[in-house]
């Protein structure tokens, strides 16, 4: 019998793939040639309790699929909500490679891909962030915005239970950071606003944003859910991982469409972005939509393999 694929956990791809090296990973592969638009949609079935999805891709060096359960009753059992395991495959042989912690790659690919995006998108002397936010996302975001803007000084924090702001605001004072508990009207003070909810309706007035400023909305992947509101898209720049799942899977997005907010011929993607295509408005808010991709998950988790390797 072959051997077991090695299983790399939650603290070696910490230790293994700094944040920096995972937005680098993300930029790669779209520098690389992989077109979003053909990846294959996200699986979802829905199952008791929750619901599982599936998230295949595939390049010419890795393949690999993410499984992973969404499960809104964990929260009163305290266990996760979000709970998965990664498998990487050899891209031609297809012989697995290794098994990765499912929950701890997504909570450093998707703020990674923000990172990618805010790399672009954020004004180069940005110095205060909002999240939206306590959770692992949140603080993945923090590492994120820090790894690409240098300059962050200061994290506004807004979230709905306080014990858990707190110690936010402390976890940001402990990093080297001056760091708040805030309000939603905090966004006019903001260079850079992450959203890292469950919410179903936008939790802020873009109104209020200064002209300057760059959000990264990540917390759904449904078309009926949204962080962000109408006047946002009908107001700034639009970026998305692709076209198909803007909206397929992009609230925020397709929500907007619905109500003649936004028209999708002015969507610009990821790829067109880390590749220098797209000239960026100085007076004008610009706003990245993930909805998450399994593209990313397999240019992370083979950047986590190859350094577990070597």
């Amino acid at each position: 019998m072959s051997e077991a694929p090695p299983y790399i956990d939650a603290d070696a791809m910490a230790r293994l793939v700094p944040m920096a090296t995972a937005v680098e990973a993300v930029e790669a592969v779209l520098k690389t040639g992989l077109d979003p638009e053909t990846e294959p949609p996200r699986g979802i079935v829905d199952v008791p309790g929750g619901q599982l999805l599936l998230m295949p891709s595939a390049t010419t060096s890795y393949t690999g699929v993410k499984i992973a359960t969404v499960t809104p009753e964990n929260a009163s059992r305290d266990l996760p909500r979000v709970q998965g395991v990664y498998l990487l495959l050899d891209g031609e042989t297809h012989t697995p490679l290794a098994l990765l912690d499912g929950i701890a790659l997504t909570s450093l690919r998707t703020p990674a891909v923000s990172g990618a995006a805010i790399k672009h998108l954020a004004v180069p002397e940005a110095g205060r962030l909002l999240v939206f936010g306590s959770g692992p996302q949140a603080w993945g975001h923090v590492e994120a915005v820090r790894a690409v803007r240098p300059t962050l000084a200061h994290v506004d924090v807004v979230a709905r239970n306080p014990e858990r702001v707190a110690a936010f605001v402390d976890r940001c004072r402990e990093a080297g950071l001056s760091a708040a508990p805030a309000t939603p009207a905090d966004v006019a003070t903001a260079d850079v606003v992450c959203c890292c909810t469950t919410a179903r309706e936008p939790l802020f007035d873009s109104a209020l944003l200064p002209p300057h400023a760059t959000v990264a909305a990540v917390g759904s992947h449904e078309p009926d859910a949204r962080e962000v509101d109408e006047g946002l898209l009908r107001r700034g720049l639009v970026v998305a991982e692709s076209h198909g799942v803007a909206l397929r899977e992009c609230g925020d997005i397709a929500l907007a469409v619905e109500a003649g907010a936004f028209d999708m011929t002015r969507l610009r993607t990821l790829g067109e972005l880390v590749r220098g295509e797209i000239d960026i408005p100085a007076s004008r808010p610009r706003l990245f939509k993930s909805a998450g991709m399994a593209w990313e998950d397999l240019g992370v988790g083979a950047a986590v393999f190859e350094r577990w390797r070597n």
